[in-house]
């Protein structure tokens, strides 16, 4: 795809929208360290946008490196919605989420400008693009208490198995080890009795579904270059500070990276083994992302290879844009 193409496609969409009378948003997902950041701020600049985060962990302050957060020179002026939020020590649930998101969605909207969502969290994208109905389930105490003991004894996997039969979408993004998330999935079944894809409403918006796409051995590559440029950047200090502020089994604390590190910083693993392991883990998480973004059938795919040529292009074209999108989006 080029970028004369991709901007049509995206005017187009927007042009679609306002004949509909329906709200425009546009929707970049890809696996970690596929180019979603980069590419996602050169669009909102040339489509007079702002960029609405999907991802449950730049959700948290102070988790920075590891989270891989926009710096304030990459963002290059592009306001960033839902990132820094909550502290690591505090709850912050999908339905925070959602409410959130929808609000941050509404406000860019009303100052007539392009909402884009950006991440790689599948429930946070579907619970927005596919708009999943989610009412407060209220806490089962005695029935979470029982749930970590099942946890402790058997083994995180006996958790995830009884996710798998009840809401077997909500396990193919949730990993066994999140024992937190795999509990309040089961939750909202037990509390509502119909899993998360039983709990959709009609769409609030006209999405379109931009998808970067790698070869797998790229992706690969990829990731482990990102995670030493992580480590380079002082991934290891950022984790040794939190741990000073807050306890390490809180849930945020388990995120990729941190979780490793943790451990050859209290001395369960070496760092070498703990690097290792943050790799292997991080490639295991793309490949359950991949098979999240499989449920959109109508995407526009974005091939990896062509993001470097894409980003100087986008650079050069459309300097009318900012009208173009005033103009799409006026009452």
């Amino acid at each position: 795809m080029t970028a004369k193409e991709l901007i049509q496609i995206i005017a187009q969409h927007l042009e679609a929208a306002k004949a509909a009378n329906q709200k425009p948003l546009i929707a970049i997902i890809g696996p970690t360290a596929s180019g979603k950041t980069a590419l996602s701020i050169k669009l909102a600049k040339k489509f007079n946008g702002e960029i609405v985060s999907a991802d449950s962990r730049q959700v948290y302050r102070e988790m920075d490196i590891g989270t891989g957060k926009v710096t304030q020179d990459e963002a290059e002026g592009i306001p960033h919605h839902l990132i820094d939020i909550v502290n690591p020590d505090e709850k912050f649930h999908l339905v925070d989420y959602k409410k959130l998101a929808h609000e941050a969605i509404n406000q860019i909207l009303t100052r007539e400008k392009i909402p884009f969502l950006v991440g790689g969290t599948g429930l946070y994208l579907s619970a927005i693009i596919e708009n999943y109905d989610l009412p407060p389930a209220p806490p089962q105490q005695e029935w979470r208490r029982k749930l970590e003991a099942l946890a402790a004894e058997k083994g995180p996997e006996e958790l995830h198995k009884m996710l798998q039969e009840a809401d077997p979408e909500a396990a193919k993004q949730i990993h066994a080890n999140n024992i937190r998330y795999v509990i309040r999935a089961l939750e909202i079944v037990k509390t509502q009795n119909k899993p998360k894809e039983g709990m959709k409403k009609p769409p609030l918006y006209q999405t379109l579904i931009l998808s970067i796409e790698h070869p797998r051995e790229v992706l690969y590559v990829q990731i482990h270059e990102r995670i030493d440029k992580m480590l380079e950047s002082g991934l290891v200090e950022e984790t040794k500070t939190l741990l000073e502020k807050y306890p390490h089994n809180h849930y945020s604390m388990s995120s990729l990276g941190y979780g490793e590190l943790i451990k050859a910083i209290e001395g369960e693993w070496s760092m070498e083994e703990a690097i290792e392991k943050f790799k292997q883990h991080t490639r295991n998480y793309a490949k359950r992302q991949l098979t999240w973004f499989r449920r959109y059938k109508e995407v526009e795919s974005i091939l990896g290879k062509d993001l470097a040529i894409l980003g100087k292009d986008l650079a050069i074209l459309g300097k009318d844009l900012a009208r173009i999108c005033e103009e799409l989006t006026e009452n």
